[in-house]
């Protein structure tokens, strides 16, 4: 069996009222001809319900009273426990320990059996292959199926549906499961669009393997964008990507972090690392994206609230939207005074200060000042940093921007 068009149109009709079709997002703030498909507005958060469904859909109905297995990041995890217990079979999902909390604790919640396993994904999957020869069950394939390929592959079909005169699609890759069913669904209709892949830094399993021109493992996968953390991309995925795939850029960790601050601050939108890094490419001009209109498949949003807090404050200080000055000053009426009123006429907004002294550090008569301040950007806070320094105060205590 080899995946094609009619494997997806297919999958189209059975994910119907199953899935929600997804709308697509007009984000002229982030760039003037953005638009981002919001997979993280599907049910379950993310993309991985359709492939799923359509997976499970599939199977005979032997197959589905001996239960299925998978291994899961989180998200493909939500979408097979989810997709199971609709049709009333039982699901195990083996969950790498570096997964989100609240990815584990929402695949509970749809009805599956959670197996944490130390390491990463590929241990995971790892797993799943000697609990599903021990307990004779059927496994889904997080995205090495074409089936589940099939199901992501509805995604490419709506994007054309809904944005007919698109000339980019950006799609996030791990395993390649996403990209490689919009990559046929879209090729195989509109071979003009070009679909252009992002992988992390980190994780960019699917580049090395085109680079070497087969399929490579790599040593680690440590990223933020833990839901496309992949040591090692499908043999059917590869060959798809190979293919249909035009170009594959990759993001850092920096400007995952800095797409999903902007989505939040300027789109009101959440998104988790690896459903940002597509937003993340356009945004950090990873391709030449000038000449048409760019859809960004914003892949999910199931992000963890406290990974959120540590992100938007991570960012604000690289943004220059906060800065952190420690200084020392004389331990005299009026000095501290005076440092806090040099920081209020250049336009700073004090946020928290600490005082403290160390005679044996900073002498007996001098005292340590930690401010967290909020600047306008970079510039503005290097001219805060400036004034400080030609006012006297020691450069050495002074955080800078290099």
């Amino acid at each position: 069996m080899t995946a094609n068009l009619e494997m997806i149109k297919e999958a189209r009709e059975i994910l119907e009222g199953n899935i929600e079709k997804t709308p697509i997002y007009t984000a002229s703030r982030m760039g003037e001809n953005l638009y981002i498909k919001m997979e993280n507005l599907q049910k379950t958060g993310s993309f991985k319900l359709r492939g799923a469904f359509n997976k499970i859909a599939h199977l005979t109905d032997e197959q589905k009273k001996k239960g299925v297995i998978s291994c899961s990041a989180g998200n493909h995890a939500q979408g097979v426990a989810l997709s199971a217990t609709r049709q009333g079979i039982k699901s195990y999902i083996c969950i790498p320990s570096i997964a989100p909390l609240s990815k584990i604790e929402a695949t509970r919640g749809y009805g599956g059996e959670v197996i944490i396993v130390d390491g990463t994904f590929d241990d995971a999957q790892a797993k799943a292959y000697e609990l599903q020869k021990e307990r004779d069950l059927i496994y889904v394939a997080p995205f090495d199926d074409e089936y589940v390929l099939s199901g992501q592959g509805t995604i490419g079909l709506e994007i054309l549906d809904q944005l007919p005169d698109v000339k980019y699609i950006v799609v996030p890759i791990g395993g390649g499961g996403l990209i490689s069913g919009i990559a046929l669904a879209v090729k195989s209709l509109r071979p003009d669009v070009k679909i252009i892949g992002v992988e992390p830094e980190n994780a960019a399993s699917m580049l090395a393997s085109r680079k070497a021109g087969k399929i490579v493992t790599l040593d680690s996968a440590n990223t933020m964008a833990d839901g496309i953390a992949v040591k090692k991309p499908g043999e059917i995925t590869f060959d798809l990507c190979e293919k249909y795939v035009d170009e594959i850029v990759t993001v850092s960790e920096d400007e995952i972090t800095n797409a999903i601050l902007r989505l939040l601050e300027e789109s009101k939108v959440s998104a988790e690392g690896a459903g940002a890094s597509s937003i993340a490419a356009v945004l950090s001009n990873k391709y030449d994206f000038s000449d048409g209109k760019v859809c960004a498949v914003l892949s999910g949003g199931n992000i963890n609230v406290n990974t959120i807090y540590q992100i938007i404050n991570s960012g604000l200080f690289k943004t220059g939207r906060l800065t952190e000055i420690t200084t020392r000053i004389s331990d005299k009426p009026g000095e501290l005074i005076r440092l806090l009123t040099i920081i209020k006429d250049l336009g700073a907004n004090i946020k928290d200060i600490d005082q403290f002294k160390s005679a044996e550090t900073v002498g007996f008569d001098h005292a340590v000042v930690r401010i967290i301040a909020e600047t306008y950007n970079k510039e503005h806070r290097n001219q805060v940093y400036q004034a400080l320094a030609d006012a006297g105060y020691e450069e050495s205590h002074i955080r800078r921007d290099k």
